[in-house]
């Protein structure tokens, strides 16, 4: 062979490396490629673990973080400790092609560790409800699951766009969104939960804080008044229960003090669609309790 057929064939092989090369942006806006469909994915969020089986690569997912419970499947795959912190030779001995992680998480010391070790490393933090559909197709790219991928994206545009045509012009509702009781948590205008209360005609009496989950005082929710408000369901959690007291709080005098399913609203993850509908449902009937006043 030639020098000139020798460099030709080496540029055609060079040139088919990098189209099998599949590359994407991730949530942090960091460009993530993987010379091949990922076989061997980490989640280090239980959100990131309920993408991976929307996007079709549930059967690929090695290792995951703690209360990775849904959906079943995810039950049996082996731990490699929490979001907070994993263990980095577990991690290793499952020889992972690609990481999902979360970008809220405490360990990024130890991420940037496997990424020198050249794992790629796709951060996860949906900030919308139609992010969400996106990421599920992200990571389809990465795995090499479009076809699936896209089917699950569709379905959960189309069950967005009809909360968005059910929920569009209806009256607001001033709620408060309570994650814990002690210490008394919120989330911000800057959580996708925000943008679910939006999207079914809600307004967070805390939108402008500048915090994601800021710790606000018993005082200010009083102050603020709020015409419903949301806790969700945790284990050992009091929930709306310590508002009962408060008679002149406006949701306890319109019966507008809702408990639902955290795991629905505090992931942000595909079943968070879901969620945003049974929220909706709340403050539809907060609605209907102003108009019986």
């Amino acid at each position: 062979m030639n020098k000139a057929m020798l460099a030709c064939v080496l540029a055609m092989t060079m040139a088919g490396a990098a189209q099998a090369a599949i590359t994407v942006k991730d949530d942090a806006g960091l460009t993530v490629s993987v010379s091949k469909p990922a076989l061997r994915v980490i989640s280090m969020a239980p959100h990131v673990t309920e993408l991976l089986f929307a996007a079709g690569g549930g059967s690929r997912v090695v290792g995951a973080v703690n209360y990775s419970d849904y959906p079943e499947a995810a039950k049996s795959i082996p731990r490699i400790g929490s979001n907070r912190e994993i263990d980095i030779e577990r991690v290793l001995a499952l020889k992972p092609d690609l990481i999902v992680a979360w970008m809220h998480n405490s360990s990024e010391r130890q991420l940037e560790l496997v990424r020198q070790l050249g794992v790629p490393v796709f951060q996860s933090d949906p900030q919308s409800l139609e992010a969400i559909p996106e990421s599920v197709l992200r990571l389809g790219q990465l795995m090499g699951t479009e076809t699936a991928a896209k089917a699950t994206a569709a379905q959960l545009r189309k069950q967005l766009a009809s909360l968005r045509a059910q929920y569009a012009k209806r009256p607001p509702v001033r709620t408060f969104y309570q994650v814990w009781d002690k210490p008394l948590y919120t989330l911000s205008g800057k959580s996708i939960v925000t943008d679910a209360m939006r999207l079914c005609g809600g307004v967070n009496i805390f939108d402008k804080l500048n915090v994601v989950a800021p710790i606000v005082t018993l005082e200010s929710v009083l102050q603020e008044n709020p015409e419903a408000i949301i806790a969700t369901a945790e284990k050992n959690y009091g929930g709306v229960a310590l508002w009962k007291q408060y008679g002149t709080l406006q949701a306890v005098r319109n019966d507008n003090l809702f408990t639902l399913d955290g795991d629905l609203l505090n992931r942000a993850g595909p079943r968070m669609i879901q969620g945003a509908a049974a929220m909706c449902e709340a403050l539809e009937q907060a609605r209907q309790h102003r108009a019986a006043k």
